[in-house]
């Protein structure tokens, strides 16, 4: 007999508990592959190592964030979110197992890529979201889910970005700073705007209630929400195919302005008590931030975004995707949602790392500490989170 529920199905898998859920391999793994990918762009960074891969160092540490860390983190929202969306049973066992191992190939062609063909890291590595966004689509076409397209959208732009940013590679532009790259920096922010615009809120509002606070977060998705969507998606098209311009960097300080004001309408300062929360506006507050950062070193002239780049990569993405991990692997593992002591020190690390990061640009000492306390964000994670994430959910 066929299992005809989401939980029937996860205890007929009579194998690891780790393909059990789509959130569990993907992120757990992708803690451990942003970790060690630290590892090696540290000394890589200092000249100490050689990596095996045809992009330069600087491209190789940018995609492997971007495009691999993100990657998995996505795949692991969208297989557990999904289901919810559709109605329909998720993934697991051997398939599961089999997307995640394609995920894995992807990420150790692209280390050694110096040692294979010119084509075979570009298909390995793409196939991984061509499969997800297949999956994804013959979900949402079977659930009639057709709210949840522009999620489907966003994620084939994303995968688009990642192709162009292998061409830039391999044709010997500097891809850390090319189009595939802001395309798929782009597409990751709006990826926070939309899905973040929906779970904070949405979050926010329950917390409040249960707290007895009168306070509310407006309703997502009305109809100021859609207008910054909206204008979001023009002001990042002008900066992907124009990103030195003044024109560009006063409209970043638009968009910077009004994320802002979106945000706080959610009623952030009503959230300080609960990490778990104030986790994720504190991440979504690294949106605005990295727009004003862009748009004035556009205004004055000044070439170096890197500096103001990493406050959207490693603090809007870095920052959002490890605060919904953690709730999501609470939640979904069966422990309350509140956040204990290794948890705030896991946030702690992470946003003091993307500090000392953007700071590193004007003092290179940091960056190295840098790397530390995000060595130790990422590690937290593993040794708070891996026993749940590897482990059966408790029975009730």
């Amino acid at each position: 007999m066929m299992a005809r529920t989401s939980a029937e199905q996860m205890r007929a898998w009579q194998g690891p508990a780790l393909f059990s859920f789509g959130f569990r391999p993907f992120f757990l793994f992708g803690a451990l592959c942003v970790m060690l990918a630290m590892l090696l762009w540290l000394p890589a960074l200092s000249g100490a190592l050689s990596l095996p891969t045809r992009f330069d160092p600087v491209s190789w540490h940018a995609h492997e964030f971007l495009f691999g860390y993100l990657g998995a983190v996505l795949a692991g929202f969208l297989l557990t979110a999904v289901p919810n969306w559709t109605g329909r049973l998720p993934m697991v066992g051997w398939r599961l197992a089999a997307l995640f191992s394609l995920w894995v190939a992807g990420r150790v062609a692209v280390l050694i890529s110096g040692h294979l063909p010119v084509a075979v890291a570009p298909v390995i590595d793409l196939a991984f979201p061509l499969v997800l966004g297949a999956l994804i689509l013959r979900e949402i076409v079977a659930g009639r889910n057709w709210r949840n397209l522009i999620v489907l959208g966003l994620l084939s732009v994303f995968t688009l970005a990642n192709g162009l940013f292998h061409i830039e590679a391999l044709t010997g532009r500097y891809a850390a700073q090319g189009l595939g790259l802001r395309l798929g920096l782009a597409t990751g922010i709006m990826m926070i705007a939309v899905i973040g615009g929906r779970i904070i809120p949405s979050f926010t509002r329950n917390w409040l209630a249960k707290a007895n606070d009168p306070a509310r977060p407006a309703p997502p998705m009305q109809r100021f929400d859609k207008l910054v969507l909206l204008s979001s998606i023009a002001i990042l098209m002008l900066w992907i195919i124009r990103p030195f311009e003044t024109l560009t960097g006063a409209a970043l300080i638009v968009f910077g302005g009004l994320h802002l004001v979106r945000q706080a309408r959610w009623t952030p300062l009503h959230t300080l008590n609960e990490p778990l929360l104030w986790a994720l506006h504190a991440a979504y507050l690294f949106i605005p931030l990295g727009a004003f950062a862009l748009g004035l070193d556009q205004i004055q002239g000044n070439p170096g975004t890197a500096g103001a780049q990493h406050l959207w990569m490693a603090g809007a993405i870095g920052a959002m995707t490890l605060a919904v991990m953690t709730r999501a692997s609470l939640g979904h593992t069966g422990q309350a949602l509140t956040a204990n002591r290794a948890t705030v020190a896991i946030y702690l690390c992470l946003f003091g790392s993307v500090l000392a990061r953007y700071l590193g640009f004007f003092h290179p000492g940091l960056t190295h500490f840098s790397g530390a306390l995000w060595l130790a964000a990422f590690a937290g994670f593993v040794l708070a989170y891996g026993p749940s994430l590897l482990g059966p959910k408790p029975e009730k």
